[in-house]
């Protein structure tokens, strides 16, 4: 259950301040003596001379909204005659609860009591009983006193409820001043679940007619007893629905009130139907609830007195037919500061109590909010360790309250209207803070917001507000939210943020990857710290391979980019790095190796090879991040322009040996081409001379 508004009904109503009035209870005067009348120096003092004791009967009577009160009072005389003076009462005083009626009073004995009010007040009625007859010294006398609290109607706020759904009323005992011995009952009827909500009685038993009865036992001192009860007995509610518009959606609800108390029921539906709009409108969200949401009429069953309580579980609010317009508007604030917008109990109560100011300024709607008064810094806690609801102690409690109001003042005040509904709308779609900066980033600010798994915590509402503002608000959660084991995350968080910075302004564009924003969003420092010094081994290789290219040439591809800002880890880039250093080493390896001039060796080395188009495919292939390929032609250009100089040195060497041999055989040829000749030439001039 979240979204409770507590409000203490004994210390609201003034009802404690009623515990020391019974003081009044029994002044007794003694007004005859029985040889003659006394002077005014001799008149005696009632109490302790006359004491009384009551037993005090409260009978719920809700068919005639009121409760009968019947107190059996026994008075006892305790002067002691003496031999010229006889001491009696005739009246006594006795101070019973305000706002009282149809008093009357009886006893067995002769002669006729009676009873007046003999004075009035906010605090107590104190009337005047007339003894039916004089009570002597040492005496004894029983009377029976009664009368009506009656519910005259009015206000919903007002203490005395007596009707078919609802029971309030104050309880008292009845004595004079320091006399034990008086008790209380209250009976309530069939049906009535009865509590208390004020001062201390025991608990209730049932009898067999299922009549709920309270009883105090015997007081060892009644004028300090006080108890308020409250009951209501279940049955049908009246039911009506209504829709108010809320950021342009309608909200559909259900008010649930007694049959008996349309008043709450005009005062409560109204108010909600105003109020969700101006809420909606402030908080800069739409209507959040897909179900219908169920506002009833209820009586605080918890011992801290609840006046609302918001379980979002089953779409059901339960307002106090006493809550006051403030409560109302909190718990309808609920309805967005319900645990899914935001995580955390204080930082849901903190805002659901500032928009309902908010709500009730802009409808002129006076009301008080918890102030954090010197008394309830006395109880100070850490915000984050304020305890679920009914584990805390109502001293923290109260200080809850109080405090995160005065958080959520604070926080608005630095942030600014705006810039909360930027956060209400970041926390209800689930998006974290650390968002890559649009257009800086090859791969990471293309697609949608990256988000977080839940509602953001107090990690998570502090994450956000920086976000959004700019601005630290670290201090406040220093104040009012971190606990002693807190503050140690949030120095790690602080240097964390700062190393994160740091590496920020060196990226130069590249977009640090998702796995370091994740583990800030998640406050996992160490994880991050350790993800940041990998990313700074990265964009040191970048420089390194900046400067190399810069230095071959080159142009570096986008590959190391594109690994760095990837979520798959940074082992990738810096192989990435790694490689493009060799590959500007080889390609710088293969541009040294070209020979310096262009001399016949050389071009006879070359001849048929084209080592710069190779030069030239390897720094294309580097330049699309072809590491390979750039390597092998890198390798290729070497490996030819290497062997140019030993290649043409043989291929000359060959040219001249074909050339000698070429000659040689010419010669040959020549010499076997004349010497044929001349063998012609000696047969025919033989061949002649034989003739």
């Amino acid at each position: 259950m979240t979204g409770p508004h507590r409000r203490d009904r004994a210390t609201a109503t003034g009802r404690r301040r009623t515990h020391a009035l019974p003081v009044l209870a029994a002044l007794a005067l003694a007004v005859g003596l029985i040889a003659a009348p006394p002077r005014v120096s001799e008149v005696r003092a009632a109490s302790p001379d006359l004491t009384i004791v009551g037993a005090a009967r409260y009978d719920v009577q809700p068919a005639n909204h009121r409760v009968r009160v019947t107190i059996d009072l026994t008075l006892a005389n305790h002067l002691v005659d003496t031999k010229t003076t006889r001491y009696f009462f005739d009246q006594a005083f006795l101070a019973v609860i305000p706002h009282t009626s149809a008093y009357a009073v009886s006893w067995t004995g002769a002669g006729t009591p009676s009873v007046a009010v003999s004075s009035r007040s906010a605090d107590a009625t104190i009337l005047r009983i007339r003894l039916g007859a004089r009570l002597y010294s040492g005496q004894t006398a029983t009377y029976r006193l009664r009368f009506d609290i009656v519910d005259t109607g009015g206000k919903a706020t007002r203490d005395i409820r007596v009707g078919d759904s609802l029971v309030s009323f104050p309880v008292w005992a009845f004595a004079s001043d320091a006399t034990p011995g008086s008790t209380v009952m209250v009976v309530f009827p069939k049906g009535y679940q009865a509590q208390v909500a004020g001062g201390a009685i025991p608990a209730p038993s049932t009898d067999t007619a299922g009549r709920t009865i309270f009883r105090s036992g015997t007081l060892a001192k009644p004028l300090s007893f006080f108890a308020f009860l409250v009951a209501d007995r279940p049955g049908a509610y009246r039911a009506r629905s209504i829709a108010p518009i809320v950021e342009g959606s309608p909200a559909p609800l259900t008010i649930r009130s007694w049959p008996d108390d349309a008043a709450w029921d005009t005062r409560v539906g109204t108010l909600v139907a105003k109020g969700l709009p101006v809420l909606g409108t402030a908080i800069g969200l739409r209507w959040p609830r897909t179900s219908p949401l169920t506002i009833q009429e209820a009586v605080s069953r918890s011992a801290s007195g609840y006046a609302g309580l918001f379980d979002p579980t089953n779409d059901l609010v339960q307002i106090a037919y006493y809550a006051d317009s403030l409560v109302v508007l909190h718990e309808s604030a609920h309805a967005w500061f319900d645990g899914a917008l935001l995580a955390d109990r204080w930082e849901n109560e903190a805002f659901a109590s500032y928009y309902a100011q908010q709500a009730a300024a802009t409808l002129k709607i006076k009301v008080t909010g918890p102030v954090l008064t010197d008394a309830l810094k006395k109880s100070r806690i850490p915000l984050n360790a304020w305890e679920a609801i009914g584990r805390a102690s109502s001293a923290a409690e109260s200080y809850g309250y109080a405090a995160s109001l005065a958080l959520a003042n604070a926080i608005a005040e630095r942030a600014g209207a705006d810039t909360l509904r930027r956060v209400w709308g970041d926390a209800a779609a689930r998006v974290g803070a650390y968002q890559p900066p649009t257009g800086t980033s090859t791969t990471a600010a293309t697609g949608p917001p990256e988000t977080v798994a839940g509602a953001p915590d107090w990690r998570g509402l502090l994450d956000l507000l920086e976000a959004e503002t700019g601005q630290s608000f670290d201090d406040l959660w220093r104040t009012w939210v971190a606990r002693p084991e807190d503050l140690a995350l949030l120095d790690a968080r602080a240097a964390a943020r700062t190393r994160y910075a740091a590496v920020l302004a060196v990226t130069d564009g590249w977009q640090l990857p998702k796995p370091i924003r994740d583990a800030l969003r998640a406050w996992r420092f160490e994880d991050a710290g350790a993800l940041l010094d990998q990313a700074t081994q990265v964009l040191d290789e970048r420089t390194a391979v900046a400067r190399a290219a810069a230095a071959a040439g080159l142009t570096p591809p986008t590959s190391l980019r594109v690994a760095f800002e990837g979520d798959a880890g940074f082992a990738a880039a810096l192989d990435e790095g790694t490689a493009e250093l060799a590959a500007i080493a080889r390609y710088q390896a293969a541009a040294a190796a070209r020979p310096s001039g262009d001399g016949l060796v050389t071009t006879m080395g070359l001849w048929g090879d084209t080592p710069g188009a190779s030069l030239v495919a390897a720094r294309t292939a580097f330049a699309r991040g072809e590491l390979a390929a750039s390597a092998a032609a890198s390798d290729e250009a070497a490996s030819i322009w290497a062997s140019a100089s030993p290649l043409g040195r043989s291929r000359v060497t060959s040219l001249l040996i074909l050339a000698v041999a070429g000659f040689f055989a010419c010669a040959l040829v020549i010499l076997w081409s004349v010497g044929r000749r001349q063998r012609r030439w000696i047969v025919r001039q033989a061949h002649r001379l034989t003739r």
